[in-house]
């Protein structure tokens, strides 16, 4: 009895060695670029928000903040066209139909373990997109209202400053509103269904039970990113740059 049990083991000792390799090891999906701009955007928009709230002595650091943000979303909005695979939005971005399938869990996609963004996430990254370029464009032409204007001011006048700073105002309830959906997804992926989405956002690997050999990314095309990334911040300086001076006393 002992040696069959013993046979056994020695003959399921290589199965059980593969498998465990397989979940050891782990395959590129997030490449640099991407970890990089999840990570400063968060940093963004938090420092927006104190700037902000700290007073209009700190107004000039949060306009500096706004650039950021807007060559960040814009990058980013790029890069979903040219960067790698998991980043570009035609791997991830799915129809409304298809969200709402995976959501209400009808379809076996419930199940599948994407290599990159499910269809929900995939939206939630649009919608995050939208919101915080439109956010932070307004941003560009408005004023405090006291003695401080957005360095696009002088294109367009007092009165429709004042209305894009009403929307740039009322817009980040909604940033908050989808920064608050967006943490309590991760963290309900991490408790509920025991799956860490925070460490592949800061390493960009994941298990290969997860990631196909033919999905993982070979390189991160660094050199194409900051490419992209120097000439967006030169066409926003140029545009800062030429932008005419605001009238004083116009607001």
């Amino acid at each position: 009895m002992a040696s069959s049990t013993g046979a056994l083991v020695r003959e399921a000792a290589p199965e059980i060695a593969a498998q465990t390799v397989r979940q050891v090891e782990r395959r590129m999906v997030w490449d640099l670029p991407v970890r990089a701009f999840h990570w400063a955007l968060a940093v963004a928009v938090a420092a927006s928000y104190f700037t902000h709230t700290l007073g209009i002595q700190y107004f000039r650091y949060h306009v500096w903040c706004g650039y950021s943000v807007i060559v960040l979303v814009i990058f980013r909005i790029a890069w979903g066209f040219v960067g790698t695979r998991h980043a570009r939005f035609s791997s991830f971005v799915r129809g409304p139909a298809a969200a709402w399938r995976y959501l209400s869990g009808r379809s076996h996609d419930k199940e599948r373990r994407y290599a990159g963004h499910n269809p929900v996430g995939g939206w939630m990254v649009l919608v995050l997109l939208a919101i915080l370029l439109v956010q932070a464009v307004t941003g560009l032409f408005g004023n405090d209202e006291i003695a401080d204007v957005g360095p696009l001011y002088g294109l367009i006048g007092n009165d429709w400053s004042l209305r894009l700073t009403s929307l740039h105002r009322r817009l980040f309830d909604w940033i908050a509103v989808a920064i608050a959906l967006h943490v309590a997804a991760v963290l309900a992926y991490r408790i509920v269904k025991k799956r860490n989405l925070i460490t592949p956002m800061l390493t960009g690997s994941k298990p290969a039970t997860v990631v196909p050999a033919d999905q993982a990314i070979p390189s991160s095309r660094i050199w194409l990113a900051l490419s992209l990334l120097a000439l967006i911040c030169s066409v926003l300086a140029v545009i800062v740059a030429v932008a005419p001076a605001a009238e004083i006393g116009s607001y």
